[in-house]
Protein backbone atom coordinates (compact mmCIF):
# COMPACT_ATOMS: atom_id res chain seq x y z
CA UNK A 1 0.00 0.00 0.00
CA UNK A 2 1.41 3.38 -0.98
CA UNK A 3 2.08 5.91 1.72
CA UNK A 4 1.78 9.61 0.96
CA UNK A 5 4.58 11.95 2.11
CA UNK A 6 2.29 13.67 4.61
CA UNK A 7 1.18 10.41 6.24
CA UNK A 8 4.74 9.13 6.24
CA UNK A 9 5.89 12.27 8.02
CA UNK A 10 3.23 11.66 10.66
CA UNK A 11 4.37 8.08 11.07
CA UNK A 12 8.03 9.06 11.33
CA UNK A 13 7.11 11.71 13.87
CA UNK A 14 5.97 9.07 16.38
CA UNK A 15 8.02 9.22 19.53
CA UNK A 16 7.67 7.55 22.87
CA UNK A 17 8.27 9.34 26.15
CA UNK A 18 8.47 8.14 29.75
CA UNK A 19 5.45 8.96 31.93
CA UNK A 20 5.18 8.61 35.71
CA UNK A 21 1.67 7.70 36.86
CA UNK A 22 -0.37 7.03 39.99
CA UNK A 23 -3.70 5.22 40.14
CA UNK A 24 -5.96 2.60 41.70
CA UNK A 25 -6.13 -1.02 40.58
CA UNK A 26 -9.14 -3.38 40.51
CA UNK A 27 -8.66 -4.21 44.20
CA UNK A 28 -8.84 -0.54 45.17
CA UNK A 29 -5.15 -0.37 46.03
CA UNK A 30 -3.09 2.72 45.27
CA UNK A 31 -0.26 1.90 42.88
CA UNK A 32 2.25 3.86 40.81
CA UNK A 33 4.75 3.21 38.08
CA UNK A 34 6.35 4.34 34.84
CA UNK A 35 5.34 3.63 31.24
CA UNK A 36 6.42 4.69 27.77
CA UNK A 37 3.90 6.29 25.44
CA UNK A 38 3.34 8.84 22.70
CA UNK A 39 1.14 10.99 24.94
CA UNK A 40 -0.64 10.83 28.33
CA UNK A 41 -3.92 9.67 26.79
CA UNK A 42 -2.29 6.66 25.18
CA UNK A 43 -0.66 5.72 28.49
CA UNK A 44 -4.00 6.07 30.30
CA UNK A 45 -5.68 3.88 27.69
CA UNK A 46 -3.04 1.17 28.05
CA UNK A 47 -3.31 1.25 31.84
CA UNK A 48 -7.11 1.15 31.66
CA UNK A 49 -6.82 -2.10 29.72
CA UNK A 50 -4.78 -3.45 32.64
CA UNK A 51 -7.48 -2.46 35.10
CA UNK A 52 -5.79 0.66 36.45
CA UNK A 53 -7.73 3.87 36.95
CA UNK A 54 -5.13 6.63 36.56
CA UNK A 55 -5.47 9.57 38.95
CA UNK A 56 -2.25 11.40 38.14
CA UNK A 57 0.18 11.26 35.22
CA UNK A 58 3.19 13.41 34.35
CA UNK A 59 5.90 13.18 31.76
CA UNK A 60 9.20 12.22 33.37
CA UNK A 61 11.80 14.98 33.13
CA UNK A 62 15.19 14.09 31.66
CA UNK A 63 18.27 15.54 33.31
CA UNK A 64 21.33 16.61 31.34
CA UNK A 65 23.29 13.69 32.75
CA UNK A 66 20.64 11.15 31.76
CA UNK A 67 20.53 12.53 28.23
CA UNK A 68 24.31 12.28 27.95
CA UNK A 69 24.37 8.78 29.41
CA UNK A 70 21.65 7.77 26.95
CA UNK A 71 24.02 7.73 23.98
CA UNK A 72 23.57 4.59 21.88
CA UNK A 73 26.55 2.25 22.15
CA UNK A 74 27.43 -0.79 20.01
CA UNK A 75 26.61 -3.06 22.94
CA UNK A 76 23.08 -1.60 22.99
CA UNK A 77 22.65 -2.68 19.36
CA UNK A 78 23.93 -6.16 20.24
CA UNK A 79 21.47 -6.45 23.13
CA UNK A 80 18.56 -5.22 21.00
CA UNK A 81 19.47 -7.75 18.31
CA UNK A 82 19.36 -10.55 20.88
CA UNK A 83 15.99 -9.32 22.18
CA UNK A 84 14.58 -9.22 18.65
CA UNK A 85 15.82 -12.79 18.14
CA UNK A 86 14.12 -13.96 21.33
CA UNK A 87 10.79 -12.31 20.53
CA UNK A 88 10.74 -13.49 16.92
CA UNK A 89 11.49 -17.03 18.14
CA UNK A 90 8.50 -16.73 20.48
CA UNK A 91 6.24 -15.95 17.53
CA UNK A 92 5.83 -12.22 18.17
CA UNK A 93 5.33 -10.31 14.87
CA UNK A 94 8.16 -8.00 13.81
CA UNK A 95 6.19 -4.75 14.12
CA UNK A 96 4.93 -5.66 17.58
CA UNK A 97 8.46 -6.67 18.57
CA UNK A 98 9.85 -3.30 17.56
CA UNK A 99 6.98 -1.48 19.25
CA UNK A 100 7.47 -3.35 22.52
CA UNK A 101 11.23 -2.77 22.53
CA UNK A 102 10.73 0.91 21.70
CA UNK A 103 8.34 1.39 24.60
CA UNK A 104 10.39 -0.47 27.19
CA UNK A 105 14.00 0.55 26.56
CA UNK A 106 15.59 2.62 29.32
CA UNK A 107 17.46 5.00 26.99
CA UNK A 108 15.53 7.83 25.36
CA UNK A 109 17.82 7.86 22.32
CA UNK A 110 17.28 4.13 21.80
CA UNK A 111 13.51 4.50 22.17
CA UNK A 112 13.51 7.24 19.54
CA UNK A 113 15.63 5.12 17.19
CA UNK A 114 13.41 2.05 17.54
CA UNK A 115 10.23 4.13 17.27
CA UNK A 116 11.43 5.58 13.97
CA UNK A 117 12.36 2.15 12.60
CA UNK A 118 9.02 0.73 13.75
CA UNK A 119 7.15 3.55 12.00
CA UNK A 120 9.07 2.85 8.77
CA UNK A 121 8.24 -0.86 8.91
CA UNK A 122 4.58 -0.11 9.67
CA UNK A 123 4.45 2.08 6.57
CA UNK A 124 5.51 -0.85 4.38
CA UNK A 125 9.25 -0.24 4.11
CA UNK A 126 11.41 -3.40 4.53
CA UNK A 127 13.33 -3.57 7.80
CA UNK A 128 16.68 -3.64 6.02
CA UNK A 129 15.87 -0.38 4.22
CA UNK A 130 14.71 1.24 7.47
CA UNK A 131 17.95 0.22 9.16
CA UNK A 132 20.05 1.67 6.32
CA UNK A 133 18.76 5.13 7.22
CA UNK A 134 20.77 4.85 10.45
CA UNK A 135 24.30 3.94 9.23
CA UNK A 136 25.84 5.19 12.45
CA UNK A 137 24.26 2.31 14.36
CA UNK A 138 23.61 -0.30 11.66
CA UNK A 139 26.50 -0.86 9.27
CA UNK A 140 26.30 -2.38 5.77
CA UNK A 141 27.01 -5.85 7.12
CA UNK A 142 24.07 -5.68 9.53
CA UNK A 143 21.69 -4.37 6.86
CA UNK A 144 22.85 -6.91 4.25
CA UNK A 145 22.27 -9.79 6.65
CA UNK A 146 18.77 -8.53 7.49
CA UNK A 147 18.03 -8.17 3.77
CA UNK A 148 19.19 -11.76 3.22
CA UNK A 149 16.88 -12.90 6.01
CA UNK A 150 13.94 -11.02 4.53
CA UNK A 151 14.53 -12.48 1.07
CA UNK A 152 14.91 -16.05 2.34
CA UNK A 153 12.04 -15.81 4.84
CA UNK A 154 14.37 -16.81 7.66
CA UNK A 155 14.67 -13.50 9.49
CA UNK A 156 14.53 -15.23 12.88
CA UNK A 157 17.54 -17.43 12.11
CA UNK A 158 19.46 -14.56 10.55
CA UNK A 159 18.85 -12.37 13.58
CA UNK A 160 20.16 -15.13 15.79
CA UNK A 161 23.39 -15.09 13.77
CA UNK A 162 23.50 -11.29 13.89
CA UNK A 163 23.05 -11.24 17.66
CA UNK A 164 25.72 -13.92 18.20
CA UNK A 165 28.12 -12.14 15.86
CA UNK A 166 27.56 -8.75 17.51
CA UNK A 167 27.97 -10.17 21.02
CA UNK A 168 31.24 -11.89 20.10
CA UNK A 169 32.50 -8.80 18.28
CA UNK A 170 31.82 -6.53 21.25
CA UNK A 171 33.39 -9.02 23.65
CA UNK A 172 36.49 -9.20 21.46
CA UNK A 173 36.64 -5.40 21.21
CA UNK A 174 36.43 -5.14 24.99
CA UNK A 175 39.35 -7.55 25.37
CA UNK A 176 41.46 -5.54 22.91
CA UNK A 177 40.75 -2.32 24.81
CA UNK A 178 41.71 -4.08 28.03
CA UNK A 179 44.98 -5.20 26.48
CA UNK A 180 45.79 -1.68 25.24
CA UNK A 181 44.79 -0.04 28.51
CA UNK A 182 47.46 -1.69 30.65
CA UNK A 183 50.52 -0.41 28.71
CA UNK A 184 48.91 3.02 28.43
CA UNK A 185 48.33 3.06 32.20
CA UNK A 186 51.97 2.12 32.89
CA UNK A 187 53.26 4.85 30.60
CA UNK A 188 50.84 7.46 31.95
CA UNK A 189 51.61 6.74 35.61
CA UNK A 190 55.35 6.77 34.94
CA UNK A 191 55.17 10.15 33.16
CA UNK A 192 53.00 11.74 35.87
CA UNK A 193 55.12 10.55 38.80
CA UNK A 194 58.40 11.49 37.11
CA UNK A 195 57.09 14.94 36.18
CA UNK A 196 55.94 15.64 39.75
CA UNK A 197 59.33 14.65 41.16
CA UNK A 198 61.25 16.73 38.63
CA UNK A 199 59.03 19.80 39.02
CA UNK A 200 58.52 19.89 42.79
CA UNK A 201 60.87 17.54 44.64
CA UNK A 202 64.20 17.92 42.83
CA UNK A 203 64.22 21.77 43.14
CA UNK A 204 64.00 21.42 46.93
CA UNK A 205 67.10 19.23 46.98
CA UNK A 206 68.87 21.62 44.60
CA UNK A 207 68.55 24.44 47.14
CA UNK A 208 70.10 22.19 49.79
CA UNK A 209 72.98 21.17 47.53
CA UNK A 210 73.93 24.81 46.87
CA UNK A 211 75.08 25.12 50.51
CA UNK A 212 77.44 22.14 50.23
CA UNK A 213 80.04 24.00 48.19
CA UNK A 214 81.24 20.73 46.68
CA UNK A 215 81.00 19.30 43.17
CA UNK A 216 77.91 17.17 42.72
CA UNK A 217 78.01 13.65 41.20
CA UNK A 218 77.46 13.52 37.44
CA UNK A 219 74.18 11.60 37.81
CA UNK A 220 72.83 14.22 40.21
CA UNK A 221 73.90 17.07 37.89
CA UNK A 222 72.10 15.38 35.00
CA UNK A 223 68.86 15.07 36.99
CA UNK A 224 69.06 18.69 38.17
CA UNK A 225 69.68 19.88 34.60
CA UNK A 226 66.65 17.89 33.44
CA UNK A 227 64.57 19.41 36.27
CA UNK A 228 65.61 22.96 35.29
CA UNK A 229 64.77 22.31 31.66
CA UNK A 230 61.34 20.93 32.58
CA UNK A 231 60.60 23.89 34.90
CA UNK A 232 61.40 26.46 32.22
CA UNK A 233 59.96 24.61 29.23
CA UNK A 234 57.11 22.47 30.55
CA UNK A 235 54.47 24.59 28.80
CA UNK A 236 56.28 24.21 25.48
CA UNK A 237 56.50 20.46 25.97
CA UNK A 238 52.85 20.15 27.03
CA UNK A 239 51.73 22.39 24.16
CA UNK A 240 53.81 20.40 21.68
CA UNK A 241 52.35 17.11 22.88
CA UNK A 242 48.78 18.44 22.74
CA UNK A 243 49.37 19.88 19.26
CA UNK A 244 50.93 16.65 18.03
CA UNK A 245 48.02 14.60 19.36
CA UNK A 246 45.51 17.01 17.82
CA UNK A 247 47.22 16.94 14.41
CA UNK A 248 47.51 13.16 14.49
CA UNK A 249 43.84 12.69 15.41
CA UNK A 250 42.80 15.10 12.68
CA UNK A 251 45.02 13.44 10.08
CA UNK A 252 43.84 9.99 11.18
CA UNK A 253 40.22 11.08 10.77
CA UNK A 254 40.68 12.72 7.36
CA UNK A 255 43.42 10.68 5.67
CA UNK A 256 43.03 7.05 4.64
CA UNK A 257 46.82 6.84 4.15
CA UNK A 258 47.48 7.85 7.76
CA UNK A 259 44.91 5.32 9.01
CA UNK A 260 46.48 2.56 6.95
CA UNK A 261 50.02 3.34 8.14
CA UNK A 262 48.82 3.52 11.75
CA UNK A 263 47.11 0.12 11.44
CA UNK A 264 50.25 -1.49 10.06
CA UNK A 265 52.44 0.15 12.70
CA UNK A 266 50.22 -1.14 15.52
CA UNK A 267 50.67 -4.69 14.27
CA UNK A 268 54.45 -4.34 14.71
CA UNK A 269 54.23 -3.41 18.40
CA UNK A 270 55.69 -6.01 20.79
CA UNK A 271 53.07 -8.20 22.52
CA UNK A 272 50.22 -5.84 21.56
CA UNK A 273 50.84 -6.46 17.87
CA UNK A 274 50.49 -10.21 18.36
CA UNK A 275 47.15 -9.73 20.11
CA UNK A 276 45.92 -7.44 17.34
CA UNK A 277 46.93 -9.99 14.70
CA UNK A 278 44.87 -12.69 16.39
CA UNK A 279 41.93 -10.32 16.90
CA UNK A 280 41.89 -9.36 13.21
CA UNK A 281 41.93 -13.02 12.25
CA UNK A 282 39.04 -13.76 14.63
CA UNK A 283 36.95 -10.85 13.29
CA UNK A 284 37.64 -11.82 9.67
CA UNK A 285 36.69 -15.47 10.18
CA UNK A 286 33.63 -14.69 12.30
CA UNK A 287 32.26 -12.12 9.82
CA UNK A 288 32.87 -14.28 6.76
CA UNK A 289 31.27 -17.29 8.46
CA UNK A 290 28.18 -15.31 9.49
CA UNK A 291 27.61 -13.68 6.10
CA UNK A 292 28.34 -16.81 4.03
CA UNK A 293 26.08 -18.97 6.21
CA UNK A 294 23.32 -16.37 5.81
CA UNK A 295 23.25 -17.06 2.07
CA UNK A 296 25.27 -14.08 0.88
CA UNK A 297 27.60 -15.03 -2.03
CA UNK A 298 31.23 -15.59 -0.99
CA UNK A 299 32.66 -12.73 -3.06
CA UNK A 300 30.14 -10.31 -1.53
CA UNK A 301 30.66 -11.71 1.95
CA UNK A 302 34.39 -11.12 1.66
CA UNK A 303 33.79 -7.39 1.18
CA UNK A 304 32.07 -7.27 4.56
CA UNK A 305 34.77 -9.46 6.12
CA UNK A 306 37.50 -7.18 4.79
CA UNK A 307 35.98 -4.13 6.45
CA UNK A 308 35.19 -5.98 9.66
CA UNK A 309 38.77 -7.23 10.10
CA UNK A 310 39.58 -3.84 11.61
CA UNK A 311 43.04 -3.38 10.10
CA UNK A 312 44.30 -2.08 6.76
CA UNK A 313 46.76 -4.96 6.28
CA UNK A 314 44.04 -7.59 6.59
CA UNK A 315 41.53 -5.51 4.67
CA UNK A 316 43.86 -5.28 1.67
CA UNK A 317 44.76 -8.97 1.96
CA UNK A 318 41.11 -10.08 2.03
CA UNK A 319 40.26 -7.88 -0.95
CA UNK A 320 43.23 -9.35 -2.84
CA UNK A 321 41.93 -12.84 -2.04
CA UNK A 322 38.47 -11.81 -3.22
CA UNK A 323 39.86 -10.66 -6.56
CA UNK A 324 41.63 -14.00 -7.04
CA UNK A 325 38.47 -15.91 -6.10
CA UNK A 326 36.47 -13.89 -8.63
CA UNK A 327 39.05 -14.89 -11.25
CA UNK A 328 38.39 -18.57 -10.52
CA UNK A 329 41.07 -19.43 -7.97
CA UNK A 330 40.20 -21.49 -4.90
CA UNK A 331 40.02 -19.48 -1.72
CA UNK A 332 42.73 -21.33 0.22
CA UNK A 333 45.19 -20.98 -2.68
CA UNK A 334 44.43 -17.26 -2.94
CA UNK A 335 44.99 -16.91 0.81
CA UNK A 336 48.45 -18.44 0.49
CA UNK A 337 49.44 -15.95 -2.22
CA UNK A 338 48.92 -12.88 -0.01
CA UNK A 339 51.27 -14.28 2.69
CA UNK A 340 49.23 -12.84 5.58
CA UNK A 341 47.18 -15.79 6.79
CA UNK A 342 48.84 -18.52 8.90
CA UNK A 343 49.18 -22.04 7.47
CA UNK A 344 46.65 -23.39 9.95
CA UNK A 345 43.99 -21.00 8.65
CA UNK A 346 44.61 -21.79 4.98
CA UNK A 347 44.60 -25.53 5.69
CA UNK A 348 41.29 -25.34 7.59
CA UNK A 349 39.79 -23.26 4.76
CA UNK A 350 41.01 -25.88 2.28
CA UNK A 351 39.30 -28.63 4.30
CA UNK A 352 36.13 -26.54 4.44
CA UNK A 353 36.14 -26.02 0.68
CA UNK A 354 36.67 -29.71 -0.02
CA UNK A 355 33.96 -30.80 2.43
CA UNK A 356 31.48 -28.06 1.52
CA UNK A 357 31.39 -26.72 5.08
CA UNK A 358 33.53 -23.61 4.82
CA UNK A 359 31.25 -21.64 7.16
CA UNK A 360 31.73 -24.24 9.92
CA UNK A 361 35.49 -24.16 9.45
CA UNK A 362 35.53 -20.37 9.60
CA UNK A 363 33.50 -20.50 12.81
CA UNK A 364 36.09 -22.85 14.31
CA UNK A 365 38.90 -20.55 13.19
CA UNK A 366 37.15 -17.59 14.84
CA UNK A 367 36.73 -19.61 18.05
CA UNK A 368 40.40 -20.63 18.09
CA UNK A 369 41.70 -17.10 17.65
CA UNK A 370 39.17 -15.60 20.05
CA UNK A 371 40.41 -18.03 22.71
CA UNK A 372 44.01 -17.11 21.90
CA UNK A 373 43.14 -13.44 22.35
CA UNK A 374 41.58 -14.26 25.73
CA UNK A 375 44.70 -16.14 26.82
CA UNK A 376 47.02 -13.40 25.55
CA UNK A 377 45.09 -10.66 27.35
CA UNK A 378 45.07 -12.66 30.58
CA UNK A 379 48.81 -13.28 30.23
CA UNK A 380 49.43 -9.60 29.56
CA UNK A 381 47.43 -8.65 32.64
CA UNK A 382 49.55 -11.03 34.74
CA UNK A 383 52.78 -9.68 33.26
CA UNK A 384 51.92 -6.01 33.47
CA UNK A 385 51.38 -5.85 37.23
CA UNK A 386 55.03 -6.56 38.16
CA UNK A 387 56.11 -4.52 35.14
CA UNK A 388 54.36 -1.46 36.60
CA UNK A 389 56.31 -1.91 39.82
CA UNK A 390 59.60 -2.33 37.94
CA UNK A 391 59.10 0.75 35.73
CA UNK A 392 57.98 2.98 38.58
CA UNK A 393 60.72 1.57 40.84
CA UNK A 394 63.43 2.36 38.29
CA UNK A 395 62.17 5.88 37.64
CA UNK A 396 61.37 6.87 41.22
CA UNK A 397 64.30 4.94 42.65
CA UNK A 398 66.68 6.50 40.15
CA UNK A 399 65.59 10.01 41.07
CA UNK A 400 65.86 9.24 44.79
CA UNK A 401 69.38 7.83 44.37
CA UNK A 402 70.40 10.88 42.32
CA UNK A 403 69.22 13.20 45.10
CA UNK A 404 70.84 11.27 47.94
CA UNK A 405 74.22 10.64 46.27
CA UNK A 406 75.60 14.07 47.37
CA UNK A 407 74.39 13.40 50.94
CA UNK A 408 76.17 10.04 50.98
CA UNK A 409 79.29 11.71 49.60
CA UNK A 410 79.12 14.42 52.27
CA UNK A 411 78.83 11.76 54.98
CA UNK A 412 82.00 10.03 53.79
CA UNK A 413 83.90 13.37 53.77
CA UNK A 414 82.84 14.09 57.39
CA UNK A 415 84.20 10.70 58.47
Amino acid sequence: MAVTPSSRDKIEAKKFYPYVWQGINRKGQKISGEMQGENPNQVKAELRKQGVNVSKINRKSQSLFSKYSGAIKPMDIAMISRQITTMLSAGVPLVQTLRLLASSHEKTSMRDLLSGICAEVESGIPLSQALKKHPRHFDDLYCDLVAAGEQSGALEQIYDRIATYREKAEALKSKIKKAMMYPAAVLGIAIIVTSILLLFVVPQFEDIFKSFGAELPAFTQMVIALSRFLQHSWYFIAGGVILAVFLFVRAHRNSQTVRDKTDKALLKLPIIGMILHKACMARFASTLSTTFAAGIPLVDAMVSAAGASGNALYRDAVMAVRNEVMAGMQMHIAMRTVEVFPDMVTQMVMIGEESGSIDDMLTKIAGIYSQQVDDAVDGLATLIEPLIMVVLGVLVGGLVVAMYLPIFKLGSVIK
